[in-house]
């Protein structure tokens, strides 16, 4: 069974769900969501019916989670193009 180990980073199941209402990037709050669905007993293939998400990618987000904590499922842009417009022009 694939289990969610919160307890090794001091942290708990409440903590995945308040940070993933809290994260800036929708697919941080994605992750940390189904983390906190798994740790209330779903399983990776009714989270990833879900979610649109293949249930390995899901598991695999579960393992990062145990492995290295709540860093290792934060969104990261690895690629692509630069947006085209800028996320806020600043007033001048």
């Amino acid at each position: 069974m694939l289990k969610v180990d919160y307890a090794r980073w001091n942290q708990s199941k409440e903590l995945l769900r308040t940070e993933a209402l809290a994260a800036k990037h929708p697919r941080t709050r994605e992750r940390l969501m189904a983390l906190y669905e798994i740790s209330e007993g779903k399983s990776a293939t009714k989270v990833g019916e879900q979610t649109r998400r293949n249930p390995q990618t899901v598991m695999e987000w579960v393992h990062r989670y145990n492995q290295e904590g709540l860093k290792a499922v934060e969104y990261q842009r690895t690629g692509g193009r630069n947006p085209f417009f800028p996320k806020r022009c600043e007033k001048i």
